[in-house]
């Protein structure tokens, strides 16, 4: 379900990142990172190929087949037994959402085994698109504060240390899009590349869309 940014949330945003940052650099000073990078790789795998099956669905849709049966399903976990029965989790899907999932299942499977550029590419766009449907921003001064406190937070994390870089290059999960420079030279074995992150796409487009509804 989507949720809302208030302008206290947008306020403590930098902050929260911050200190999310730093520990990760610091993680990775202090500890091995091949094993850090094992477990956020499963971590990420997991998510990501929720996250690409969210975003593949509507287009499964359009190009599912008519003569084929859809089949619905239901995964429901509960707690406790009788009027004290509560619901874990409810979950509704169809065959269409199973054939996404099975897709996305490979595509997860391929970024675990070969770390290639593409699967990284696709769990990242998948990432952005679900972070721009599901987080809402309550109206545009609640923007204005997000985008004033990430602005500070870039400058200093990026020019004025070396942490952020130092976290991207060593964190081996789809958090950045990569754009290979050396494509044409190498084809899809290129392994020269330019990032951009996530945040840099979801967090202005969150910011955009209230501006834009208060327009029309």
């Amino acid at each position: 379900m989507p949720e809302t940014i208030t302008g206290r949330d947008a306020a403590r945003f930098p902050i929260i990142a911050s200190c999310t940052l730093f520990g990760l650099y610091l993680f990775f000073k202090i500890f091995s990172q091949e094993y850090i990078n094992l477990l956020l790789s499963m971590y990420f795998f997991v998510l990501g190929i929720l996250a690409l099956s969210h975003t593949m669905s509507p287009f499964m849709n359009r190009i599912f087949p008519a003569n084929i049966p859809i089949k619905q399903y239901q995964l429901l976990f509960t707690q406790g037994s009788g009027e004290t029965k509560e619901e874990i989790v409810n979950y509704e899907f169809d065959t269409k959402d199973m054939i996404c999932l099975v897709i996305s299942t490979v595509v997860g499977v391929w970024y675990i085994l070969k770390k290639h550029w593409i699967a990284n590419n696709l769990f990242g766009l998948a990432f952005a698109l679900n972070g721009v449907e599901l987080l809402h921003l309550n109206n545009v001064s609640t923007g204005c504060i997000l985008l004033g406190g990430l602005f500070v937070y870039d400058v200093f994390w990026v020019f004025g240390t070396n942490v952020m870089v130092t976290v991207a290059k060593s964190f081996e999960a789809p958090i950045k899009l990569v754009f290979p420079q050396d494509l044409f030279e190498k084809g899809l074995g290129a392994n020269q590349f330019a990032m951009l992150g996530l945040g840099d796409i979801v967090i202005p487009g969150k910011s955009t869309f209230p501006s834009l509804s208060s327009s029309f």
